[in-house]
């Protein structure tokens, strides 16, 4: 049979992740530890290393396929596997009657090592209605368990008895919403399935997102089941409803056109369709909640830095070409973590369900950096404790591997604090979204020489071209107020002025 190998838990949580790429073929000899697969999660991009040396005998996923965690997705042939096999083969092998059949029962088979049979549908159906898959394998008769087989199991009316007694029933294969679908077109009336236009319907925010991308009411979608007269819709009951309604709208027109989108849209005006998940939308959604959630309020201003651009190149000219470049990041990082030790509340994060204010009295800072796959923010810890070459050496590790995507996820949270350079790209003033739950963040503008009127040691006015840095910090405004925002620039500020008082922090 071999050996089947399912995807493991790649990340603290993640429940499924998409298969970018395999790096190996059926046929393929392999190593343990030999990476075998890239997955994409909504934290990063890993690489699955083979648990076995062995053969690599089939390829249970395809390139570009969502996939839950604990599915199968690659099977091994391992030395002794086949020997293993046949013994066991003919272990089992029951004595036949005198009529040459099988002695045993068809309904005595059992399930080799214990292993449930139940598609990816199903076993995520059964994770959307908190039902363990083993629980229910248990419970029917069959050796396969399917959609109708974990409803019955979840539902809070059925008896032991009645879960005992499961079966697959009404068309094979199909959702009790596809059958109440297909019911609905084989009448050849396109009006909503019966239960539909619901006031109130149950479902996950997965399955509210899965209906919104579909163009679908959640309130239309024939429910799967009902729980004190609310309907609860699955994501399979969403899919399945969109495919009947686009299958209906097809049937009702005499000559079916191909769906060119908006008029206009033809041939001259081609678009490329891409989906939206991953890192990409575990951005979105990040960015959606934390303004949905903080009043923000951005404070701009200009800081001189002619000092500290000074001071810079008069240090990098001391660097080992081995410790790296010396960037401006590492001495706004410590400029910020004396403002934070000044202005403590700009270090800390509102625990709604508690009602309290945690100060963090730890300096862990995020520095937003842009990759392929969208913002990530790799996390520095103890910026306090360290120096500014050990700064610039771990920030432009971190960075590196960030754009590689072969950063930890674990890297990527439990920041206090984040700063965001988009002068790197030319940016001047910028609105930056805070990085929840912290309550603030620093963006940087680009360092260009302006005009500035700048007084002597006589008190006399001269105006000299001097570098200047925009900065912007965005805040939460239930926790910090304008005033304290400004004062917390400020104090930045105459860090950043005057670099030479960083060496006393």
């Amino acid at each position: 049979m071999g050996r089947e190998f399912e995807l493991p838990d790649v990340g603290e949580g993640v429940a499924e992740g998409e298969l970018v790429s395999w790096l190996v073929a059926e046929g393929d000899s392999v190593r343990e530890e030999q990476p075998i697969a890239e997955v994409e999660t909504d934290k990063a991009l890993v690489e699955v290393p083979s648990p076995v040396d062995g053969t690599v005998s089939k390829l249970c996923a395809d390139e570009g396929e969502v996939v839950p965690v604990g599915d199968v997705i690659v099977v091994f042939a391992v030395d002794g596997d086949a020997r293993e096999e046949a013994d066991s083969q003919t272990e089992r092998e029951p004595e036949p009657d005198e009529d040459g059949t099988d002695a045993r029962a068809p309904d005595e088979a059992e399930t080799p090592d214990g292993r449930v049979f139940a598609p990816p549908s199903v076993r995520r159906l059964a994770r959307e209605l908190g039902v363990d898959i083993d629980d229910v394998s248990a419970a029917v008769s069959s050796g396969r368990v399917t959609e109708t087989d974990v409803r019955a199991y979840a539902s809070e009316d059925g008896t032991a008895e009645e879960r005992a007694a499961v079966t697959d029933t009404g068309t094979a294969g199909q959702t009790e919403a596809a059958q109440r679908v297909a019911a609905t077109s084989a009448s050849g009336s396109a009006e909503r399935p019966a239960a539909a236009g619901r006031e109130t319907t149950l479902a996950t925010p997965a399955t509210r997102r899965v209906a919104a991308a579909a163009g679908v009411d959640i309130d239309d979608v024939p429910a799967s089941e009902n729980r004190d007269g609310h309907g609860v819709v699955t994501t399979e009951d969403v899919r399945e409803y969109a495919d009947s309604q686009r299958t209906v709208r097809t049937t009702d027109c005499e000559t079916p056109t191909a769906d060119t989108g908006p008029a206009g849209v033809g041939e001259d005006r081609p678009e490329t369709r891409e989906p939206y998940r991953g890192v990409r939308r575990t951005i979105g959604e990040a960015m959606v909640d934390s303004k949905a959630t903080a009043p923000h309020v951005t404070h701009h201003d200009e800081i001189d830095v002619t000092e500290l651009v000074e001071t810079r190149a008069e240090l990098e000219a001391h660097v080992d070409d081995r410790d790296g470049a010396l960037t401006y990041m590492p001495f706004v990082m410590k400029a910020c973590v004396a403002a934070l030790e000044e202005y403590p509340i700009v270090n800390a994060s509102l625990d709604e369900e508690s009602d309290e204010i945690v100060t963090k009295h730890y300096y862990d800072i995020g520095v937003a950096t842009a990759t392929d796959a969208g913002l990530m923010v790799p996390v520095v810890e103890g910026v306090d404790r360290k120096g500014l070459l050990e700064l610039a050496a771990e920030v432009s590790d971190l960075a590196e591997r960030a754009r590689e995507r072969t950063i930890d996820p674990a890297e990527l949270q439990g920041s206090t604090f984040t700063i965001s350079n988009v002068g790197g790209i030319g940016g001047e003033y910028a609105t930056p979204i805070i990085n929840q739950p912290e309550v603030a963040i620093l963006a940087l503008g680009e360092i260009t020489k302006k005009p500035r009127v700048v007084t002597d040691e006589n008190g006399e006015d001269a105006i000299e071209s001097r570098h200047v840095l925009p900065v912007s910090l965005s805040f939460d405004h239930r926790l910090i107020d304008g005033a304290d925002g400004a004062r917390f620039v400020n104090e930045v500020t105459e860090y950043l002025e005057t670099p030479t008082l960083l060496l006393v922090e």
